[in-house]
């Protein structure tokens, strides 16, 4: 029994410790990249380091990138556990800001508190509809979330160029001839709170406290257990009296919900506008992608998410520094965050089957146990026998 219960604890340890292993690789992967290109790794990487947590303004820049991460990531952590797959998250982003926005825009002297909370309120609505749409697809007609998703990944952006080339966008870019495809800038009023004199806002906090309630909901919440159920085994759930289809298109409107605040407190705390360059990419800065990774990263826990998110915005921040220190192309910085994500998918694959062959000895050795064991009444050796 202590050497089943030393394994497992080794096992979770091991488990726990695969993301950082994985990019670990990635990482000795891209050091030989480096040197093909002519580049010192250690120089490269210093500077990446130097750059994400190198001063306070580093550090501030790397929460400011983390937080939309954080948004996504923890989102992701309740679609995965109630079964189904979101790769919707851009699109539910650009959902979530445009209504946000719109809010901005449509009371622009109102209360500055009760207007950012509504634009708040309005962003994760947005997501949440987004999100909805192919969580009810696939909960009523068994559409594939994974396309359908990316659809809507399409439709929110070419609905973002519409908006912001016509009905939203800024007045004064009617009288340019270059029409910059962005909208106003929201009343100053509304700006989230920044620690001066760096870039860190409220959303940043918004979004670790946003953890903790998604922990609380999954792990604390007979809703969470019924997610949590669905996602784990479908018949089971449904045999034991759980309405399946509405906890899959529940799940992925939460997911989505999460989305479009993060979506929301970029406008409000980052950008103070939307704006376009005829890609999600362009306003997301592929935050709906990242958050993916750092979901995968952090276990798929929501306080697990917490510092996957932090590390991956330091990559991204640090990514650019290093560019700049080393002078290599900016395709490898992508290839070097595409090689972190294929080893966490990698590791996360790996750890999986680990889980189901831990399981398996496990019933192995249970049912061995019960068959050593005696009978009711049975003898053993010879006191007590007749």
């Amino acid at each position: 029994m202590k050497q089943r219960l030393k394994s497992y604890f080794s096992s979770q340890v091991i488990d726990a410790f695969l993301p950082v292993f994985a990019t670990l690789a990635a990482l000795l992967v891209g050091a030989f990249m480096l040197l093909a290109l002519g580049a010192n790794p250690f120089v490269a990487y210093g500077a990446l380091i130097q750059g994400a947590f190198g001063s306070v303004n580093s550090i501030a820049d790397t929460l400011v990138r983390a937080t939309p991460l954080l948004f996504v990531g923890l989102g992701i952590c309740i679609a995965f556990r109630g079964g189904v797959t979101n790769i919707g998250g851009e699109g539910q982003f650009v959902a979530g800001a445009l209504c946000a926005t719109m809010v901005g825009l449509s009371f622009p002297d109102g209360p500055a508190l009760l207007i950012v909370l509504l634009a708040l309120l309005a962003g994760a609505l947005g997501g949440a509809i987004w999100g909805g749409i192919p969580g009810l697809l696939k909960a009523h007609f068994n559409v594939n979330e994974i396309l359908s998703t990316i659809m809507m990944n399409q439709i929110a952006v070419q609905g973002m160029n519409f908006l912001l080339l016509g009905p939203l966008i800024d007045p004064i870019q009617l009288q340019r001839a270059s029409r910059i495809p962005q909208t106003t800038r929201l009343s100053a009023a509304f700006d989230l709170p920044r620690l001066v004199p760096t870039r860190l806002h409220l959303g940043t906090l918004i979004a670790v406290v946003m953890a903790v309630l998604v922990y609380l909901l999954l792990w604390r919440t007979t809703l969470g257990y019924r997610i949590r159920a669905v996602g784990l085994n479908r018949e089971a759930a449904r045999y034991a009296g759980i309405n399946v289809p509405r906890h899959i298109a529940l799940a992925l409107a939460l997911s989505g919900a999460l989305a479009g605040l993060a979506g929301a407190v970029q406008v409000f705390g980052v950008n103070f506008r939307m704006f376009t360059d005829g890609s999600a990419t362009g306003f997301t800065g592929s935050a709906g992608f990242h958050g993916i990774v750092a979901a995968l990263f952090g276990q798929l826990h929501p306080l697990g998410t917490i510092p996957a998110a932090f590390f991956f915005g330091g990559l991204l921040v640090g990514a650019n520094r290093m560019q700049r220190a080393v002078q290599v192309p900016a395709a490898l910085i992508v290839t070097l965050n595409g090689l972190v994500v294929v080893f966490v998918v990698s590791t996360e694959l790996w750890r999986q089957q680990r889980a189901r062959r831990r399981m398996a000895e496990q019933a192995a050795a249970q049912l061995a146990e019960h068959e050593e064991a005696p009978e009711p009444g049975e003898t053993v050796g010879q006191e007590g026998s007749v």
